[in-house]
């Protein structure tokens, strides 16, 4: 375990001198390795985490099969006025993956609250939730509401639907079909706008975190759980709002209307804009999040 660990902490730093965008070589930079009570196993046993910036606290939690660095072009926008708390979710990023560990919403939102309570934040914490960490702010900000004020999703994924559990081998076999150089391009270019958009740079980001120990594990044992699904009730009693791309590719129009009718709150629709807004659109994804309570 400690071995696996290390090897964890150091993929991070080898891949950080290989970076091609410099807002992710910035993030990579505040990223603090945190044993976290209740979660960590020894003391090698710890879980990254950028912080950056100064001010009320915001915690914003990537994508499926992601990590920090997605918030790489949003918190330039943020971190003048606000401290940012961007975990790798658990099982995800560059996270160690314990072998007997499991993999699904419960231990994520466990390992937030921990993550939480070691940073001593105990309330007013904003929540940004992009794609599947959309549908996973839904869960965590009802189960803790004395310590989350407000919620923003981004693109969210995960709010309707039934839980899909993933048999074996299928479970193995999907972790490497995904792990496929093409897969993982073409899925990059199917979340902006425009595929022009996707770049080396971003194709790299998107791929980058697929060489950390246990990552195959992980994402097999996160598919038989079933993945993230129906977070989307009953509805949070913090202020919410959505933001939408209206290019998204990756969710349907008819999904979008869906969950907007479903939650029933404020919403953006953003022009020229895919399924991470805040990649697309950092700097109004910034200018809404300090408008809308």
């Amino acid at each position: 375990m400690i071995k696996e660990v290390s090897n964890t902490f150091m993929e991070l730093n080898k891949v950080k001198n290989s970076l091609i965008d410099p807002l992710a070589v910035k993030l990579t930079e505040s990223v603090n390795w945190l044993y976290i009570d209740g979660v960590s196993e020894n003391t090698s046993d710890v879980y990254p985490i950028s912080i950056i910036g100064e001010g009320p606290p915001i915690l914003l939690l990537h994508g499926f099969d992601s990590c920090f660095m997605e918030y790489r072009r949003l918190a330039p926008y943020l971190n003048g006025r606000f401290k940012l708390i961007i975990p790798d979710l658990y099982g995800f990023g560059f996270c160690p993956r314990p072998k007997k560990g499991t993999y699904g919403i419960k231990p994520i939102i466990n390992h937030l609250i921990k993550l939480l309570k070691t940073l001593k934040y105990t309330s007013g914490v904003g929540l940004i939730g992009a794609s599947m960490g959309g549908g996973i702010a839904l869960q965590f900000a009802r189960e803790y509401p004395s310590i989350i004020n407000k919620i923003l999703l981004l693109s969210p994924a995960g709010i309707l639907g039934e839980p899909k559990p993933i048999p074996p081998p299928l479970d193995s076999l999907g972790a490497c079909f995904l792990k496929q150089s093409f897969v993982r391009t073409m899925l990059c270019k199917q979340a902006f706008s425009n595929p022009i958009h996707a770049g080396k740079a971003e194709i790299q980001i998107a791929s980058i975190h697929t060489n950390v120990p246990g990552w195959k594990r992980s994402l097999a044992a996160f598919a038989r759980e079933g993945g993230i699904a129906n977070c989307g009730l009953p509805l949070p009693e913090q202020p919410l709002s959505i933001i939408w791309g209206e290019n998204d590719r990756i969710l349907s129009k008819a999904l979008r209307n869906n969950c907007i009718e479903l939650l029933n709150c404020s919403h953006k629709r953003l022009e020229k804009c895919g399924h991470l807004p805040h990649i697309d659109k950092p700097d109004l994804v910034a200018s809404h999040w300090e408008e809308y309570d």
